[in-house]
């Protein structure tokens, strides 16, 4: 049995929506004072990056697990910009 592939991409398609949808910051009230909507970003190792970009390099060269890490650094960067005081 296979997949089709307009299937199989609208279930990717559906996948992505709700994940934007679940993982964007809540928005809150201009009157929190200095509390913010976006959760702190996490830090990682330097050890832990290293084992992260060789785990990445053993994917297949237009992986979308790689697409998918790509966009969630950029998530990163915007978290971070949006938790500074």
């Amino acid at each position: 049995m296979t997949h089709k592939g307009g299937c199989w991409r609208r279930r990717r398609a559906a996948l992505v929506l709700a994940t934007i949808w679940l993982s964007g910051c809540a928005t809150g009230a201009s009157d929190l004072g200095g509390l913010r909507a976006c959760p702190p970003v996490p830090e990682y190792s330097r050890e832990f990056q290293a084992r992260a970009a060789e785990e990445l390099a053993l994917l297949p060269h237009g992986s979308v697990i790689g697409e998918m890490l790509s966009d969630y650094a950029v998530m990163r960067e915007q978290a971070r910009l949006y938790s500074r005081p």
